[in-house]
């Protein structure tokens, strides 16, 4: 619209970048959010109507002309071969290649391999520093939605090294979670650690009926940023026909899934100003915002 983009989101993780969606304007909205093109390592994209989609060979030849020659990692739900190939037709050359992940049915573990995320290689024992999970939502069209995961590793405990004659210099082998092995005897990383801590987890979900298995999926998110189509409890009908969610709904899978903090986007552009309906979403779940372009999110460990 002429005062609002289409939704889309950059994650930016140690200079890295993770976008989902990509429609019309989205490069043009990233341009003036400063966040750059050549250290797009991840696009996800939810589902393939042209909201969420027709700004993608744009932004894959932006993406090229900024230099940019490592692997991209596209991930998306069942088709997304069909429409990469179509889109690529029209792409005569880019200079890096394109990882396709279609419809994975398990978490993906990512982590920084040559200042590019990449997915984590089943062999190596190296921790994932980011773990992307998918669900299946209930769209008028194969529809994925995303969780975010950046796990925290225990706090290590010098005291524990020191008891067992370990010195400093293989203290940090420990910390980056691989066993060690000092005069004869294996150390694990198990024995050096403190208790479990709580990562970050941010979910995004977008295009869809409030089914139950989104409970689940986003619970306990730091940040939960969900559509909200419709504002007006009373669009119910319009909402159910066309597969989508009132700010109402929305609210009630933030308040049972115990998130911190719940983002609407996605607005009809029917709704001038989402601002006017935010009610139906603060008495469900007071710590509501309604997102803008440009909103910006640090996130932190706890």
């Amino acid at each position: 619209m002429p005062d609002r983009f289409l939704s889309s989101m950059i994650i930016s993780y140690k200079g890295r970048n993770i976008l989902v969606d990509c429609g019309e304007g989205t490069q043009v909205a990233m341009r003036k959010a400063h966040t750059g093109f050549k250290a797009t390592d991840i696009i996800c994209i939810t589902h393939f109507h042209g909201d969420h989609i027709f700004g993608l060979p744009g932004l894959l030849l932006t993406i090229g002309n900024s230099g940019r020659i490592e692997p991209i990692t596209i991930i998306g739900p069942i088709g997304l071969r069909d429409i990469l190939d179509a889109f690529l037709t029209s792409i005569p050359y880019l200079p890096y290649d394109i990882n396709l992940i279609e419809d994975p049915k398990v978490g993906l573990g990512f982590k920084i391999f040559g200042n590019v995320l990449q997915v984590r290689d089943k062999n190596s024992y190296a921790e994932d520093e980011i773990i992307i999970s998918t669900l299946d939502l209930e769209h008028s069209s194969p529809c994925l939605g995303y969780s975010f995961y950046i796990p925290r590793r225990p706090k290590f405990l010098p005291e524990k090294a020191i008891e067992y004659g370990i010195p400093k210099e293989k203290w940090s082998i420990l910390q980056s979670g691989k066993a060690i092995v000092y005069k004869g005897n294996t150390y694990r990383p198990s024995q050096m650690l403190g208790k479990k801590r709580r990562g970050i987890k941010l979910s995004y979900i977008t295009d869809t009926r409030p089914i139950d298995e989104i409970v689940g999926f986003i619970e306990e998110s730091n940040f939960f940023v969900c559509e909200g189509t419709y504002g007006d409890s009373g669009d119910i009908e319009k909402a159910i026909e066309n597969k989508h969610m009132t700010f109402r709904e929305a609210a009630e899978l933030a308040f049972k899934g115990k998130v911190d903090r719940l983002l609407l986007t996605h607005f009809s552009p029917a709704m001038e100003d989402p601002n006017t309906y935010i009610k139906h979403a603060k008495t469900i779940f007071e710590n509501t915002i309604i997102g803008y372009d440009g909103y910006t999110e640090v996130l932190s460990y706890e």
